[in-house]
């Protein structure tokens, strides 16, 4: 009998594009309390890394590049936003949260965790690491 397959591993990344508007889309479906922080990472996201390539899979965002792939998610909750690196582990300082692989995410919870300078940092790194292909 085969094995099956645990996980992410069957996943495919979503397909990119050039348009924002699912992205916009799937910000005004979230929790009211949630918005705020969600447009302000989106902006600080897109203000941080120029080029990038948009996609909505699995009900949570993407932010990509090119030539290396999906660098970015986020994924929203009842309290939280979390913003998933894919290539997190070979920051210089990876973010404290994930265990899995490459991946590392950190939790924000409020519109001044948005602007702390190592989540700045972060995105300005996913810039320029391998991320999901």
């Amino acid at each position: 009998m085969p094995k099956t397959i645990k996980g992410n591993a069957s996943r495919k990344p979503p397909e990119p594009s050039a348009s924002h508007s699912d992205i916009d889309d799937w910000t005004v479906r979230q929790m009211p309390h949630l918005q705020p922080i969600v447009k302000l990472l989106d902006e600080s996201i897109r203000a941080t890394i120029p080029a990038l390539q948009y996609a909505v899979k699995w009900k949570r965002p993407y932010y990509g590049l090119p030539e290396l792939g999906w660098v970015i998610e986020l994924a929203a909750y009842d309290v939280s936003v979390n913003v998933v690196f894919f290539g997190g582990a070979d920051f210089d300082s990876p973010p404290p949260l994930g265990t899995t692989g490459r991946t590392r995410y950190f939790k924000v919870t409020t519109l001044e965790e948005v602007q702390r300078p190592e989540l700045h940092n972060w995105i300005e790194e996913a810039s320029r690491t391998p991320g999901w292909r």
